[in-house]
C-alpha cells in the first residue's frame, strides 16, 4: 500500500512540476518516470497512474472552468454529444488523461523490466 501511495503522490507532483514548463503530454513523462522508479504489481501498474492523472486533470479543468463561469466548457459540451453538460465534459477530460497515463504506466513498467531497472 505504501508503494501505491508514494507512486500516486509522486506522479501528481512531477506532473504538476513538468506541466509548468512543458505541454499537456508532460504528464506521460511524469508517469513514465514514476513507473520506472517505483515498481507496482498487477493491475496497479495501470490504475494508480490512471487515478492520479484523472484526478489531476479533472480538478485542473474544474478550476479553470470555474474561473470563467463554465462558459467555454458549456460551449464545448454542446459541440460534443454531451447535451451541454459541462461537468460530464470535465469527467471525460479526466478519463481521457487517465487512460493515456495508465497506458504510459504499463509502458514504463515494461521498460523497467526490459532494461533491468527493477525486479518483477
Amino acid at each position: 500500500m505504501k508503494r501505491k501511495s508514494i507512486n500516486f503522490i509522486l506522479t501528481i507532483l512531477i506532473a504538476i512540476l513538468l506541466g509548468l514548463f512543458l505541454p499537456w503530454w508532460s504528464v506521460m513523462v511524469a508517469v513514465f518516470i514514476t513507473s520506472c522508479s517505483i515498481s507496482l504489481k498487477k493491475s496497479a501498474v495501470f490504475f494508480i497512474p490512471f487515478m492520479a492523472i484523472a484526478l489531476l486533470w479533472s480538478v485542473h479543468a474544474l478550476y479553470l472552468s470555474n474561473a470563467n463561469g463554465f462558459i467555454l466548457a458549456k460551449k464545448v459540451a454542446v459541440l460534443l454529444p454531451l447535451q451541454g453538460n459541462q461537468f460530464l465534459l470535465i469527467l471525460l477530460t479526466g478519463i481521457l488523461g487517465g487512460i493515456a497515463a495508465g497506458v504510459t504506466g504499463i509502458f514504463g513498467k515494461q521498460c523497467s523490466l526490459l532494461f533491468g531497472f527493477s525486479k518483477k
